[in-house]
This record gives structure tokens, sequence and C-alpha cells, in this order.
């Protein structure tokens, strides 16, 4: 349909963020957006509504406390035994964890499995109906249209290329990782961290929202070859950074963990109106190219209007997106009624006046006084529907005849489906006992492995603390002072360095690398005692 229109709204604990998007064919357009701190959320909502003059508009939200599981099947099974097997999937998730299947709304997507291509992926998605229905009734008395997962709208943001695997981290609140395999959505990981933590530790000096919110935003965070920071700076530095290293540190695992190569990261929510944090990430995802999240289809800007104003309601802006049915199906959690599934144009008011008068005059129409003999036009009509009779008469036959046949048939492919699921069932026996063995061989090759190793690492790191010593005198300042220093695994070293100036310490950071003392170096952000700083310093012998 042209010129569609949705307002989203991306609700948190003390912020919204919406953007109005109308979508006319294939032509994507912002028409409104913004965000605001509130105290009372429905005058927020009001007040948004109004501004946006969004009293008629579909209206789409995110979920608030939603789950993730994932299930391998067989692609092979009919939509409704694939239905039934989620269904147990779920059920005996349930009981693992000792929770109630009946208390959580649940929707699916599926996904090919790029490991074993007989089988398919499904992203399970499930959230607790008490909190869905908590989040709807914000917007109760408006048309709302759909409630999705943040993490599942956020790529309708990116002009995916075909068979590009990427990550999309939303740092909101807290923090979505959604990972993109061969172009499509492949699994999302939830990370607790987000802004939510950053902006609650810069009220808690500012004792203000909205003034930690454009704080964090006009903050610059250093990287190894940043410049020096003012003290007021670096006060907040030490509310963020922690953060974000815990964020980036799970982001890296995620990255590492995946078979495929993952080639971009892109970053978003409200974390990533942060000063060079593309930079930060870029640093520790090494070969993988880093970048903040701009919608695809913003070309040009008008005004005074600035990227940086789009990206900051990009969560809004993937729900307004979500709601014109943009992006992944089947994930509005929002149950559509009777009513939502008759379109406007026929909703039509009906006159009882007029509509009795017509069936009168229909009634007259067909109302015989067989008291008088049959002219030729009533002999016609008679005759007319004496046929019409027979012929419905003897198409109910030959549809019964049809439908026994059908049945048969049908009983017997049932029949047939049956059989070979008992011979799936014993070749699963049989590939489970392989397994068994498989697994056994599998732990005795591991342990023999690991006991190799041990050697080896016994071996090999006998002599790693002495002459890393003697090659760190070589290239540390004077004022920096390494108060611990520890081989904790294999080729893995921790040390904990301090000093009274920042730059120092960034300076004896920035020599490990270029001399390449240590491998894979990250080092924390400063923490201040008194006129000390002390960071922590951790890489791996050449």
């Amino acid at each position: 349909m042209a010129n569609a229109s949705c307002l989203g709204l991306y609700i948190e604990e003390h912020l919204i963020k919406y953007a109005k998007v109308s979508k006319d064919h294939d032509r994507i357009k912002v028409e409104a957006f913004g965000m605001m701190f509130y105290d009372k959320i429905g005058e927020a909502i009001e007040q948004v509504i109004q501004e946006t003059y969004s009293q008629k508009t579909p209206i789409s939200i995110n979920l608030s406390e939603e789950m993730y599981n994932y299930f391998d099947m067989f692609a092979l099974l009919t939509k409704n035994d694939l239905q039934k097997a989620i269904k147990t999937e779920f059920d005996s998730f349930c009981a693992d964890k000792g929770y109630n299947p009946n208390v959580f709304e649940t929707r699916y997507a599926i996904v090919g499995n790029p490991d074993e291509k007989e089988k398919i992926r499904v992203i399970h998605v499930a959230d607790n109906k008490i909190e869905l229905n908590k989040q709807m009734q914000q917007v109760e008395g408006y048309k709302l249209s759909s409630v999705s997962p943040i993490s599942m709208a956020i790529p309708n943001l990116i002009d995916i290329e075909k068979h590009e695997n990427a990550i999309v981290v939303n740092i909101e609140d807290s923090t979505t990782v959604t990972t993109i395999l061969d172009d499509k959505i492949y699994n999302v990981d939830k990370i607790e961290q987000g802004s939510k933590e950053i902006l609650n530790k810069i009220n808690v000096k500012e004792n203000s929202y909205s003034k930690s919110y454009e704080i964090c935003k006009n903050t610059t965070i250093y990287t190894s070859e940043g410049k020096d920071l003012q003290e007021e700076q670096a006060s907040y530095l030490e509310d963020i950074m922690p953060v974000l290293y815990t964020i980036v540190g799970k982001v890296k695992k995620i990255v590492n963990n995946n078979v495929d190569r993952i080639r971009k990261v892109y970053i978003t929510g409200t974390a990533a109106l942060i000063n060079n944090i593309d930079l930060y990430f870029q640093e520790y995802l090494e070969g993988v190219e880093c970048e903040i999240l701009k919608p695809y289809f913003i070309q040009t800007l008008a005004g005074d209007i600035s990227i940086k104003d789009y990206i900051e309601v990009n969560s809004a802006i993937s729900l307004g997106m979500m709601g014109l049915g943009v992006g992944i199906t089947g994930m509005n959690f929002k149950g559509q009624t009777f009513g939502d599934k008759i379109p406007d144009w026929l909703k039509l008011e009906v006159n009882p006046e007029r509509t009795g008068k017509d069936r009168k005059n229909l009634g007259g129409m067909l109302t015989w006084d067989l008291g008088m003999p049959l002219d030729k036009t009533e002999t016609g009509l008679v005759r007319i529907v004496i046929g019409l009779v027979l012929l419905v008469v003897i198409y109910s036959v030959f549809s019964g005849l049809l439908a026994n046949q059908m049945k048969n048939k049908i009983q017997e492919a049932d029949n047939s489906i049956e059989e070979t699921r008992s011979q799936i069932q014993l070749a699963s026996t049989d590939n489970n006992r392989i397994n068994s063995k498989i697994t056994q061989y599998n732990t005795m090759i591991k342990n023999i492995e690991e006991a190799n190793n041990r050697v080896t690492d016994r071996n090999k790191t006998r002599n790693v603390i002495p002459n890393l010593l003697n090659q760190i005198m070589t290239v540390i300042p004077e004022n920096v002072q390494l108060t611990s220093i520890e081989n904790t695994t294999g080729t893995h070293v921790v040390i904990i360095a301090q000093s009274n100036k920042y730059e120092q310490l960034g300076y004896f950071v920035a020599k490990m690398k270029t001399e390449v003392i240590l491998t894979n170096i990250i080092s924390t952000a400063g923490e201040k005692d008194n006129n000390a700083v002390s960071i922590k310093i951790e890489g791996d012998l050449p």
C-alpha cells in the first residue's frame, strides 16, 4: 500500500525514542523523530502522538523481557509437524528450568542451517504474558499494530549484501548482539550491561538523567593512540569504560566463536553516540570492520539535521519499519483480532431501514400466487429452479465420492508417513549409539591432548617472567611502576601498572605494542586512587 505510515516507539525505563516512518512502495522516509525522558510514560506517549500527529497512525513498540532459544529440526517436516516439534522442544526447555510454558507468548523464525543442509534452525522467542500485557497497556487507547523484539527489528536499517556475515551490537538499556550469516538473522545474544548502567553511574554525580545522557553523547573515549584527557572527562570515562570493556570482550568472543568469518560489526543504540566508540571496538576486534550503524535509506540530510540525530533513534526507526512489514515476518507479539483482519475500506456503515426495504422488495419479486395458473415466464423459472436443484444434487453426489476417495488416499499417506517415522526413529537410535561411542573416544583424545599441552606449557613458560621483565625494562617510562605481573595460563600474561599520569600509562601500552613485547594486548580504563592511576594490561607472549 502506498504512503503507509507507522509510529515506532522504543520504550526504556526512563527514556522513550520515537520515529514516524512512512513507506511509498520501496521508498522509506522518516517524517518525524526524537527522544524524551519521562516521569509518567502515559503522558510522554500522549505528547509524542500529539507532536507527530499520529492519533490514527498504527504504532509499533518493542518487547521488554524476551528470551531466545534455538532448536534444530529436519527440513522435510510439514508445517503442522514442525509446530508440534517446536512446542515439544520448548515444553522440554521449560521443564528443565522449572517454568510454566503457559505463561509465555511465543513466536519463531526459521533459517537454514549452514552446517547441516538437511536441517533448519528455529529461532524461538518467548515473552512473559504479564510483561507483554504491561508493555501493550502503555499504548492502550491508540492503534497498536506491532510488538516486536528489537534484536529482530534493528537489522532492517542495513542494506544487507548477498551472503554477508555481520554482527549488529545494539547498546540500549541492555545490549543485544544480532548475528547475521549469509544475509539472514542467525543468532541473538543478550548482554546485561548497556547504556542503563552507564547513565545510572553518571546520574549519581549529576542527579539528572537528561544531563547524564548529554554527557554520554559528548564524551570522547580514548584509544591507545589517543590524546591527553581533561580531568573532568576522565571522571566520566571511569563510569563508561568498564561497561564498554565488558561489552567489547563479549562481542569479541561471539566473533571468534563463529565458524563463518564475521566481516563487519555495526554499532548502534544510545552508547553508539559516544565519540570514537567505533575506533574503540576496532582496536579490539582486529580484522573486522567496525562502524556506526546508519540507516541505509538516509542519503541526504536537510537543514540542521545531522546523521547523528537519526542514529540516536535507530531503534525506533527499525520498529516503525517492522510495523510497515519490512524485515523478518512472524515476530509480531500482538495477537490479531478479527477486526484487525478486516481492511478499513470494508468497514462500511449499514443503514438498517434501507436494508429492511431492500429485503421487502426482494421478497416481493420472489412471491408467486400459486392459486393462479403459471404463465410462460413462471414456467421457465420453475424449470430453471428444478434444473439448479438437480445440478446441486449431482454435484453433491460426485463431491461425496471424491471426498471419500481423498480420505482413503490421505489415510494411506498417513500410514506411509508413520512407517517412515518409525524407520527414522530406529535410524536415530543407531545414530545416538554411534555418537555416544564417538563422544567417549573424543573425551579420551581430549584428555591426552590436555595432558600433553600441560607438559608443553610448563616447558614453555619456565623462564617467562624473568625474560619478560628484561624486555619491559627497556620500554617502561620512569613514572610507571609495575605492581603485579602474572603468567595466568599458557602464554597469557596479566600486568598491573600504575602512575600519576594517564599519558605515561598510555605511552607504556603503546611501546609494548610497537616493540611486540606482548601480542593481543588489551588494557582497561584507568582507575584513580588518590593521585595514582592504575590499569590492567593483558596480552600473550609472542
